[in-house]
C-alpha cells in the first residue's frame, strides 16, 4: 500500500509502520562497508582492518586514522564521512590540548560525535553520516573502545566487530573475549587477525598490503604493525580450509516485494 519513496526524502518523515528510511538506508551503508574490528584489555587496545582496493590498478584504501597519540578510530561505511568526523575529532583534541595542556578524554570526544551525528537526523536539509565508526585509546583510566553509529547511538566494548561478513568475526571475539583483559600486545595481534580471516571469502587472504594493524598501549602513542612484523603474525594464521564455506549475511528484504525480473 505504502511506497518507501514517499518517506525516505529526508529524515525527520516517519513512514507509517514507524521507521526513519533515511537512517536505515545509513546504518545499512555501515553494515555493507569494510570490515574492522577492535579489542582491548588492561594495557592497551587494538585496532585490525581490512583494506580493500577497487581493483587491481588501485591502492588500497586507508580505514584506520590516527587521530591524536592516544587515540585513533577504524571505520566502515561512506570514507567521505568518515573524514569530516575524523577532521572535527582531530580539532577537539588539539583544542583540548591547547586549552588543558593534556590528552582529551576518549568517552568525551565519543559523546561529542555522537551528539554530531544525532544532530543530522532532526533537520531535513540534512542526511545522517553514513559511516560506523571503532573509536579506540587510553586515557587516565585506561585503554577503552568504544562504537559510534548514523543514528547517534555508542556503546563502550571489550571487542567489537562491524562492517560486512562481521558476524564471523564476531564469533570468534565473543569465544574469546574473556581472555582479553589480561593479554599482552602480541595475543590481541593474534586474535584479531584471527578474527579478521574468518570475514575473508576462500579465494582471498589477508596480506601486508590488505591488512591494516593498530596499537595504542596505556602510557604509549599511537603505532601502527606493518611490514616484517605484520607478515610474522599473518604467517602464524590458521589455513582455511578450501571447502569451508563462508556463512552469508542476512540480506532483509520488504515485506510484499515483488520479485526481480531476470528474464531480460
Amino acid at each position: 500500500m505504502y511506497r518507501n519513496h514517499q518517506y525516505d526524502m529526508d529524515c525527520i518523515t516517519w513512514s507509517p509502520a514507524g521507521r526513519i528510511l533515511q537512517v536505515e538506508y545509513a546504518m545499512e551503508a555501515v553494515k555493507q562497508g569494510t570490515p574492522v574490528l577492535g579489542l582491548r584489555s588492561k594495557e592497551c587496545v587494538v585496532l585490525v582492518s581490512f583494506k580493500r582496493a577497487q581493483s587491481e590498478l588501485a591502492s588500497h584504501q586507508q580505514k584506520i586514522f590516527k587521530i591524536d597519540d592516544n587515540m585513533a578510530i577504524g571505520i566502515s561505511g561512506l570514507t567521505a564521512d568518515a573524514r569530516v568526523l575524523a577532521d572535527y575529532m582531530r580539532n577537539e583534541c588539539l583544542n583540548h590540548r591547547y586549552v588543558f595542556d593534556s590528552a582529551m578524554n576518549v568517552g568525551r570526544l565519543v559523546a561529542q560525535v555522537a551528539d554530531k551525528s544525532q544532530q543530522k537526523t532532526q533537520n531535513s536539509s540534512k542526511r545522517p553520516y553514513g559511516v560506523g565508526l571503532l573509536v579506540a585509546g587510553c586515557d587516565e583510566k585506561g585503554p577503552h573502545l568504544f562504537e559510534t553509529c548514523p543514528s547517534g547511538n555508542y556503546f563502550e566494548y571489550y571487542a567489537m566487530a562491524i562492517g560486512g561478513r562481521s558476524t564471523s568475526a564476531k564469533t570468534h571475539l565473543e569465544k574469546h573475549f574473556a581472555d582479553f583483559e589480561t593479554a599482552d600486545v602480541d595475543v590481541l595481534v593474534k586474535h584479531g587477525l584471527e578474527a579478521m580471516n574468518k570475514t575473508t571469502s576462500s579465494d582471498q587472504s589477508l596480506t601486508t598490503k590488505n591488512t591494516a594493524v593498530a596499537v595504542i598501549e596505556a602510557g604509549g602513542k599511537y603505532r601502527e604493525i606493518s611490514g616484517d612484523d605484520l607478515q610474522k603474525f599473518i604467517d602464524g594464521l590458521e589455513k582455511k580450509a578450501e571447502d569451508e564455506p563462508m556463512p552469508e549475511e542476512p540480506t532483509p528484504a520488504a515485506e510484499g516485494a515483488a520479485p526481480m525480473d531476470t528474464s531480460g
